[in-house]
């Protein structure tokens, strides 16, 4: 990390901390650190589904619709709960037969600054495929898509609704579609954003927005923890695929798609960090019950075997460094259920 020179006093100060360059006020000057984490101005939709409010308006109804299952005994919302941060509580997401899928429930927060591949290792491409999965596999939703579009045509307000939010006519003269269908979800979806939150008030040059602990805590995450090598910028991912040390239930992550590479083994999607502090268990497959334990595993340097990441070592943190880190993460929390995706849709894109 650069820190700024200050001369005078401070200069003196400096020689004392051993080279860390000061503000004025005796702090660290973090002001080119915390610029990397800059809360952005809009939500970024894609060209090929450009952002129309009555898309997202759809995409919120069908969000919570239980016909899209074929019991109508789930919805989108049984394991992306809004009061959860959109995920759930469950170390891996229930199926709907009493049994758990392979994965724990990834957040939806934020979704829309994520890279075209989603999901803990990386199977789906592009948000608006995301949907497809959950519907129509059979331990989820188990809805066939011919099925689904059978049950939402035949619904006047679903018909009209489709008809507002895609004006463009339909290839058979249906308005409803399984691609209109993703679409909508997708549209909604990128409009679940996190709130800001004290760490962003920090940033924003509010110097008490967050206490001395969180702030040693960032110094931490930027430098001797190396947490911003994987959880950069301001939604805290990367976006891409890392194995971590973590998980011997034989699930492999990217490599599942890349059986001949080394470093794919074992590597899932780097998670967003916002609101992780109200969002246990942790990793992909819920196998860590608080973020104590998280930083434990970082701390020893997980699994070590050929696949672990280059940046995964042991830290030999103390315990006051491991308090400092969960500190910072929990300035990393908005004040509850706010943004897009709680508001009322407008004519205008929404901003986070």
């Amino acid at each position: 990390m650069a820190w700024k020179y200050v001369g005078g006093a401070a200069a003196l100060l400096t020689i004392l901390l051993g080279g860390l360059a000061v503000a004025t006020n005796g702090e660290p000057d973090r002001s080119a650190a915390l610029a990397e984490y800059r809360r952005p101005t809009a939500i970024p939709f894609p060209e090929d589904n450009a952002y129309r409010a009555a898309k997202a308006e759809l995409g919120r109804s069908l969000f919570f619709e239980p016909v899209l299952s074929r019991d109508g005994d789930r919805t989108c919302a049984t394991c992306h709960i809004p009061g959860l941060d959109w995920t759930d509580s469950n170390p891996r997401a229930p199926r709907n037969d009493g049994g758990f899928m392979d994965f724990r429930t990834p957040t939806l927060l934020n979704v829309a600054w994520i890279d075209t591949i989603y999901g803990w290792d990386g199977k789906f491409n592009g948000l608006e495929a995301v949907a497809r999965t959950p519907l129509t596999a059979p331990g989820n939703m188990n809805m066939p898509p011919e099925e689904m579009v059978r049950r939402l045509s035949a619904d006047p307000k679903y018909v009209a609704a489709f008809k507002n939010a895609f004006p463009e006519p339909a290839p058979d003269g249906n308005p409803v579609t399984e691609t209109r269908i993703e679409q909508a979800l997708a549209t909604f979806q990128r409009l679940i954003v996190s709130g800001r939150a004290p760490f962003d008030r920090w940033v924003e040059g509010d110097a008490r927005a967050v206490g001395a602990a969180a702030k040693r805590g960032f110094d931490l995450f930027n430098g001797k923890a190396n947490c911003a090598a994987c959880h950069s910028g301001w939604n805290f991912t990367d976006g891409s695929f890392h194995d971590v040390g973590v998980g011997k239930d034989g699930a492999i992550g990217r490599g599942r798609f890349f059986p001949k590479s080394t470093a794919l083994r074992y590597a899932f999607k780097t998670p967003t960090l916002r609101n992780v502090a109200r969002r246990p268990p942790y990793m992909h497959d819920g196998s860590l019950a608080t973020l104590s334990d998280v930083i434990d595993l970082y701390d020893r340097g997980g699994i070590d075997r050929p696949s672990r990441s280059r940046d995964i070592r042991p830290l030999r943190l103390t315990a006051q460094e491991k308090a400092d880190l969960i500190a910072f993460m929990e300035t990393l929390n908005d004040d509850g259920a706010d943004g897009p995706a709680y508001q009322p849709i407008g004519t205008e894109p929404p901003r986070p």
